[in-house]
């Protein structure tokens, strides 16, 4: 069977960085941080008082207001950055076979506001089970991805992926795959988060997993920091547009890159710890690599997990320097986070996102918040501290890691014809 080659036609964005593509972009590049002081609610009696939320934005001016009440924020953010990539695509012309067309959606946790506010006012009632005829729709995690496909009548395959943080790089994988096997023409793929909330910045907080630098947000999260205490959250959507290369040609698309494989593994080792060595970051480095037909001397960038979290950075680090050996030192690699904040299960969209417009572009995107060198990370290696470096990138890896040893890396490479 002859495997279809895959690429990406349009892309859209809503970040703490800017409520587009572009300007998500613009911000990654300068090394502008997206965290400050929690506006959501009260949060003076939290441990941790910031997050990077997701400014300027008003879902009012995408639909309106009945739609909008019966829909989860995190849907919001859904259909917003869909929307963006749809349009960036230019994929809705009269001969588009909606029957080819299918929508890959990810999200860790969906409409877990939704969740809160409804048990919330059934608790402070009299008892009486009264709740919101949209309670479940609004809540389940599959719901982005059903709006999407009816907001465009895409009758392909349609479904959500949930794999914790790795859910939407999961979702980018399985449209790439589907593709590559001639199953669809094309694919919305991508995911969306809304955790900045009582419910998941508590939860989070009673882990250890969140940082509580509140004297300095901006600051917080700070990847191979010898002195990061934990990630920022993070929230919003990252959309792509994949599409079988023939399908994109014959419409005369916009090519940005192509997507060259993708890799799937587990830790099975810790709920929430990673692999203190690293083996499923390696293995699913390593996987990616060969369904791309790729060595490690083929890569120039790599968009780590990079939490900003004191197990996790090292065991990543020691997973690429077992896998790349001296290749490592002439790798670019950064981790996005450290402006972003950790977008849960919409991370892995975002980052694809910086790997698909680094290759584009040629602009490596920082790693900032760096002042203390860890002795527990090879500091040779370039992390792209601090400043964007000019640089061709052939090859970008996106590596998107998950609560319960959950693993991906996605691979994209400049289009050559």
């Amino acid at each position: 069977m002859e495997l279809k080659r895959v690429v990406v036609t349009g892309i859209g964005a809503l970040t703490p960085l800017g409520n587009s593509a572009p300007a998500y972009w613009d911000g990654l590049k300068r090394g502008q941080s997206g965290s400050r002081p929690i506006t959501r609610y009260d949060a003076s009696r939290f441990k941790t008082q910031f997050a990077c939320e997701v400014k300027d934005f008003d879902i009012l001016d995408h639909m309106d207001r009945k739609e909008a009440r019966k829909l989860d924020p995190y849907s919001h953010y859904a259909v917003v950055a869909a929307e963006e990539a749809v349009q960036d695509s230019g994929i809705l012309h009269p001969e588009l076979d909606v029957d080819r067309v299918g929508v890959i959606w990810g999200s860790g946790i969906g409409g877990l506001k939704t969740f809160m506010d409804e048990v919330i006012n059934y608790a402070r009632g009299d008892g009486t089970p009264r709740f919101n005829p949209f309670f479940i729709p609004k809540m389940i995690a599959d719901i982005a991805a059903g709006l999407i496909s009816m907001r465009y009548s895409f009758r392909g395959p349609n479904y959500s992926t949930v794999s914790a943080c790795a859910s939407s790089n999961n979702a980018i994988i399985d449209a790439f795959f589907l593709i590559r096997y001639g199953k669809a023409d094309a694919f919305v793929c991508g995911g969306s988060e809304a955790a900045i909330n009582e419910a998941a910045m508590g939860g989070f907080s009673a882990m250890h997993a969140l940082s509580t630098r509140n004297d300095d947000p901006a600051g917080a999260s700070r990847p191979f920091d010898q002195t990061r205490d934990g990630f920022v959250m993070g929230e919003g959507a990252g959309a792509l547009i994949l599409e079988e290369l023939e399908h994109a040609k014959r419409r005369g698309a916009t090519i940005y890159c192509e997507i060259a494989g993708g890799g799937m593994s587990a830790d099975a080792h810790h709920i929430t710890a990673p692999h203190p060595e690293g083996l499923g970051a390696l293995n699913v480095m390593r996987r990616a690599l060969e369904d791309a037909s790729l060595t490690t001397k083929d890569v120039d960038y790599i968009n780590v997990h990079g939490t900003s979290t004191p197990l996790g950075d090292i065991a990543e680090t020691k997973a690429i320097k077992q896998l790349f050996g001296e290749h490592v030192y002439k790798l670019n690699i950064s981790s996005t986070k450290s402006m972003t904040g950790h977008l849960l299960g919409a991370a892995g969209a975002i980052e694809a996102l910086a790997c698909i417009l680094a290759v584009k572009e040629s602009i490596i995107p920082p790693t900032i918040n760096f002042k203390h060198p860890d002795p527990e990370i090879d500091q040779k290696i370039n992390f792209t501290f601090n400043e964007a470096q000019k640089r061709e990138v052939e090859v970008a890896m996106s590596n998107t890691f998950g609560f319960g040893g959950h693993n991906t890396s996605a691979i994209f490479k400049k289009y050559r014809g």
